[in-house]
């Protein structure tokens, strides 16, 4: 019973969601839309937070301005302060107003300027051209209004909406809509891969701050501190910049996104910094990141050629690569499989590969983004490959080895989302289970107990460099794993035997009905073929 209570419960906020995004139909653009409906998710959950930190320094205080109004008291718990204008009340209470579009952007500005860390983050004047006429605009005020902690006891109900609407809105997009959003089952496989338990978590390319969110929900799973993680980003789309300090603002997240958005190539916003984890997600294959002849001598290159300007792969390789703690750096990223034999780049794959950096290459299911349908590949750089103690388990020497995996097969598990009226999507998604199959085989791999290991034809594979080198330095899986040829295992004898009897079968069905239509026949007098 608890169980039907609890689907009820949720198809009943997937409805709110649903009519938020309703509420805006054929009004403006996608990305207005989006920006419109998580502007007002925004504004909901900081005005929660502020009225629940107004309430406890009442009962703390007592109704003194002096602890009521100013905002130290609320940015010491990761609570905006919110001026009266700007809470989620007033704005309910003036839902219907005809200036209603004007004082929801004037709330957005007052928020910035009461808040430092929110510089830039919020949208100017979105609301005011955004064309929707005062009803529309009432109707998702509304809806917005419904999603609140008493009503739907979710754990992390602000990440569900939040990352319901990033997802939706991705899955409804175009490719370059959905480049701000990762499906949270592969944010968590990576997660679980490189194990962020404490120092700098970094994102070049960061998005929304899926990345950023997943790796301290890894940390809150392993009774971590999150006080010992550093959330360091950087994305060079200024919405997409904007929504990621939504993002983990609404959130509570502590960050350092930069002080704009920016290209990390061309302007690195944290130049010379160390890291100790990197997760990301670059632009598959992305053009033009650099003019033919800019950033040729680039120190993030040194002892690698320049990557070309046509294709960006190697480049977030390299990038990455340099801001990695030269001594316990890990980092995993996604990249599309052309990376893993590209002829233009064999000279500084085949350096990553003797400077053994790369830990493990693991090929993806296909369609499991909202944008392409092909599959992808993770990652594993690893400055520190060597024996020793990680994370309270004894792990083995790996030098000069690589661990191989191919997952193209695990494509049973499927997720329906709904984008539009009577339109749908369906996307491959990785289980709970299957995330903990792959991060066994990797730790088992690690491991100083060799005997839990084991190579299993068709899914993984540990190769020596010397072998690597034999196949010209490719990084495919397909080159090393074991492939069973399955029409092998057919006894044809038998199978033929088989398909005879069953032959046989249907002939004598068909000579019995045959045998009962003459009989039918006969019996109002006439024969089959008689005229």
């Amino acid at each position: 019973m608890a169980k039907a209570a609890k689907a009820e419960k949720e198809v009943a906020l997937e409805t709110v969601l649903w009519n938020c995004r309703v509420a805006l139909r054929g009004i403006g653009s996608t990305e207005k839309n989006r920006d419109a409906v998580i502007g007002l998710v925004f504004l909901k959950f900081a005005g929660d937070k502020f009225d629940k930190r107004r309430k406890d320094l009442i009962a703390q205080y007592g109704e003194i301005p002096a602890f009521l109004e100013k905002a130290s008291f609320y940015n010491a718990v990761n609570v905006f302060y919110l001026k009266e204008t700007a809470r989620w009340n007033y704005i309910v209470t003036n839902a219907s107003a005809s200036d209603i579009a004007v004082k929801i952007d004037q709330a957005m500005a007052d928020i910035e300027e009461s808040n430092p860390p929110l510089k830039g983050a919020l949208s100017k004047n979105l609301y005011a051209t955004l064309g929707a006429p005062k009803e529309k605009i009432k109707a998702l005020i509304d809806e917005v209004n419904k999603i609140d902690e008493k009503r739907f006891q979710e754990e992390d109900l602000i990440g569900r909406v939040y990352e319901y609407f990033l997802q939706v809105y991705a899955a409804s997009g175009t490719k370059e809509d959905g480049e701000f959003y990762t499906p949270a089952c592969i944010v968590k496989l990576i997660a679980e891969m490189i194990e962020p338990f404490s120092g700098t978590v970094y994102d070049p390319c960061c998005g929304s701050g899926g990345m950023f969110v997943q790796s301290l929900r890894f940390v809150d799973k392993h009774q971590g501190n999150r006080q010992n993680v550093s959330i360091l980003g950087q994305e060079s789309n200024p919405d997409t910049w904007r929504l990621c300090k939504m993002n983990l603002a609404i959130r509570g997240i502590a960050h350092n996104l930069g002080e704009k958005n920016a290209s990390t190539f061309t302007d690195d916003l944290h130049q010379d910094k160390k890291v100790d984890y990197i997760m990301a997600n670059p632009p598959f294959n992305l053009k033009g990141w650099r003019g033919e002849n800019e950033l040729t001598d680039d120190p993030r290159w040194h002892g690698y050629d320049t990557p070309r300007a046509s294709n960006a792969n190697y480049a977030w390789i390299l990038h990455m690569l340099s801001k990695l703690d030269v001594t316990n750096g890990i980092a995993g990223f996604l990249l599309a499989n052309g990376a893993l034999n590209d002829p233009d780049e064999y000279a500084n794959r085949k350096r990553l590969l003797e400077n053994d950096k790369v830990e493990a290459i693991i090929v993806l299911p296909r369609d499991m983004f909202y944008t392409t349908d092909i599959s992808v590949t993770l990652w594993i750089l690893n400055m520190n490959k060597h024996a020793g103690t990680l994370h309270g388990r004894q792990v083995r020497g790996r030098e000069k080895e690589v661990l191989f995996m191919d997952l193209r097969r695990w494509d049973e598990n499927v997720e329906e989302i709904v984008i539009d009226k009577g339109k749908k999507k369906k996307k491959t998604v990785l289980t709970d289970a299957q995330i903990a199959e792959i991060k066994w085989i990797y730790s088992a791999w690690q491991s100083a107990n060799t005997s839990q290991y084991a190579d299993v034809p068709e899914l993984c594979k540990s190769v020596s460099l010397d072998v690597i080198r034999a196949k010209d330095y490719s990084l495919a899986p397909s080159k090393y794993i074991e492939f069973i040829d399955h029409d092998l295992e057919i006894d044809y004898e038998k199978e033929m035997a088989r398909i005879q009897g069953e032959m046989r079968e249907i002939l004598r069905a068909e000579k019995q009905s045959q045998a009962m239509l003459e009989e039918a026949f006969r019996g109002i007098g006439y024969g089959i073929g008689e005229n």
